[in-house]
């Protein structure tokens, strides 16, 4: 056994001793700025000590007021009358978003949901355990009238405008809880428009109420394990006709979000009286149902497993067993793809909120830093390096802003009947191309905004990282980026070019009063272009045209965009930071299609060179040994 040796012993005792006295000292780091490592002299790391310097933490300010492009847009475009009128609940929301909310959405962060399958006697209870902020999320969105706002519809066409308005401020601070939000106001907007009078009395009148004690939250269930976009081959829930008119499905939904929800809506395929279905969507038929009965208990359903999911884990996600799970039909049978498009529709405007509110939150947090972090002797917003890093990402917040709120208020107007032809086709042609543009965008922007914070921002207890990874999930959720894209062209081909014609008309006029601006004519002109070389590829390139989906969509994105931007830097109010950002913009390559077709990429030798190069080097026949 090792021995200490008394000497030893009482020189360890004298310098405790002498560390306790120089401890009770309060300001000896003040008293002693020349620290330095000899015998028994206190170092600035010793023990408890870590040293006089720490970060700053970001903060944020009221989140309406700091958001000029936000503001001029609105300010552009609602009649002074209406904006007046919830101008106040934006500003107060705003405020409220970067304090309370913002801790409650940072509780959900820390505290995600979890499973609990069987109690302690062995009984099946399936109990999904969510946290008290997550639970708090629910009354508020009730109280703001986050749903309601839209069907109120105060203020006309408008409602839907401020609403979203709200929701961009609303999600970055929401715990996630946009999620089920998405999913009920999609589903009010399903059942308004089906006129259900028993699902209208019942459900409806619950899903938009401000009242928190009877809000309704809905689910959408729709894909299983085949996949999700393909619900046409990847559909096999069954629905068995009962004698009371109700039906029972039995199926297994592989990815239902919000699970916690109180209904959903779900398709599934009718049984015949020789128990057989119809194949296809032509065999797709909407149910609504309830998920759990009058005593509390699920509705003939099991919770298999909550998703481990590598962002938005605020969000319950399950996998569910449906057993005889009561629903009623509210579709025609075979209509249920058709019928559902209205909650999609929402729920990838929804998509493009998130993306874009993501986008700004990082950026206003690294804006923030900016002003508070020295490095090398100097604030980070002093060194012109890093603020053109910082200038780059506020011009692809303000395109992506602007595509967002423009399709919000056609939705509105459409909504209301009061959309022209024209509005209505180019809504249709939007609302994929804001959330496959979007998406993309906040990846690239999110990613950039953590590099901003240099470490911290790869330091999980910032709750930086997870602005990220919650980001991640708008390329994924309602379409990737290329089933999107193919819905563009599917929306070109079944109105025979009509969007396209109404895109077109739209850019032109959205461009006239920048025309004879000597500073933005050329972007104008670029604009123009681009817009003209859109229409143009489509009817000339049929052939090529599902390979160049991609870029063809973007470059749509892209060039309304540009159109947007000019526009705004064009009206009366406009600012000098409104022509930078669109100058600035107009910098891109808009019609990346363009650059790829000049390359012959999209014709045979093309695509077999793709192909090539991907399998390269991969043994397409497996050895068995």
């Amino acid at each position: 056994m090792h021995r200490i040796r008394p000497t030893r012993v009482l020189r360890i005792r004298n310098l405790y001793s002498l560390k306790r006295r120089m401890i009770s000292s309060t300001n000896y780091l003040a008293q002693e700025p020349d620290l330095d490592f000899s015998y028994g002299q206190q170092v600035a790391f010793a023990k408890a000590r870590i040293g006089n310097f720490f970060q700053a933490q970001p903060s944020l300010g009221n989140q309406f007021t700091e958001d000029m492009p936000l503001r001029n847009y609105l300010r552009k475009t609602v009649p002074r009358e209406v904006l007046e009128q919830f101008t106040p609940d934006l500003e107060r929301f705003g405020h409220r978003v970067a304090t309370d909310l913002y801790a409650l959405h940072l509780e959900c962060e820390r505290d995600p949901p979890k499973l609990e399958q069987y109690d302690a006697w062995g009984n099946r209870v399936d109990n999904i355990i969510t946290c008290q902020a997550w639970k708090q999320m629910h009354d508020i969105s009730a109280e703001e009238g986050l749903v309601a706002i839209a069907y109120e519809r105060k203020y006309g066409p408008w409602s839907r405008l401020y609403q979203c308005a709200k929701l961009y401020l609303y999600a970055p601070s929401a715990g996630l809880y946009g999620c089920p939000l998405a999913m009920t106001d999609g589903a009010a907007r399903i059942l308004e428009v089906i006129g259900n009078a028993q699902l209208i009395e019942r459900a409806y009148k619950k899903l938009i109420t401000r009242k928190p004690q009877e809000f309704w939250t809905s689910g959408q269930w729709m894909t299983e394990r085949r996949g999700g976009s393909d619900v046409a081959s990847g559909t096999e829930t069954v629905a068995k006709p009962q004698p009371d008119g109700t039906y029972k499905l039995y199926g297994y939904k592989w990815f239902s979000s919000a699970t916690d929800s109180d209904m959903t809506f779900t398709l599934a395929r009718v049984l015949d009286h020789n128990g057989q279905v119809i194949q296809g969507t032509k065999g797709l038929t909407l149910f609504y149902l309830e998920t759990r009965d009058e005593n509390g208990r699920l509705n003939n359903m099991q919770v298999q497993k909550l998703k481990n999911k590598l962002g938005t884990r605020q969000v319950p996600t399950a996998e569910l067993l449906l057993d005889g799970t009561v629903a009623l039909k509210i579709s025609e049978e075979g209509r249920g793809v058709a019928d559902i498009a209205n909650m999609l529709t929402i729920s990838r405007l929804y998509t493009a909120l998130s993306a874009v509110s993501g986008m700004r939150r990082i950026l206003n947090l690294a804006r923030d830093y900016s002003t508070e972090r020295k490095a090398f002797g100097k604030y980070l917003n002093e060194y012109p390096l890093h603020v053109q890093t910082l200038a780059r990402m506020e011009v692809e917040v303000r395109g992506a802003t602007l595509l967002v709120f423009e399709t919000a208020r056609l939705l509105g107007k459409v909504e209301c009947n009061t959309a022209s032809e024209h509005e209505t086709l180019l809504l249709r042609l939007l609302m994929p191309l804001a959330k496959l543009y979007t998406g993309k965008q906040a990846m690239s922007v999110t990613s950039e905004g953590l590099e901003c914070f240099g470490g911290q921002g790869y330091i999980e207890d910032t709750g930086l990282p997870g602005i990220m990874r919650d980001a991640q999930v708008n390329t994924i959720w309602e379409g990737t980026t290329n089933i999107l894209s193919l819905d563009v062209l599917r929306c070109i081909s079944k109105t025979k070019g009509a969007v396209l014609q109404s895109f077109h008309s739209d850019v032109q006029s959205k461009l006239k009063a920048s025309t004879g601006n000597a500073v933005l004519s050329n972007c104008c002109d670029k604009v123009k272009k681009a817009s003209d070389d859109i229409v143009n590829f489509a009817s000339t390139q049929a052939e090529n045209f599902e390979i160049a989906a991609r870029d063809y969509s973007y470059s749509l994105a892209r060039t309304y965009i540009g159109a947007l931007l000019l526009e705004q830097a064009s009206w009366s109010g406009a600012t000098s930071q409104d022509i930078t950002a669109a100058r600035r913009w107009c910098m891109k390559d808009l019609t990346p299609f363009l650059s790829e077709e000049r390359e012959s990429n999209y014709n045979r030798s093309g695509i077999d060179a793709d192909y090539e190069l991907v399998m390269d080097g991969y043994e397409t026949t497996k050895s068995k040994l």
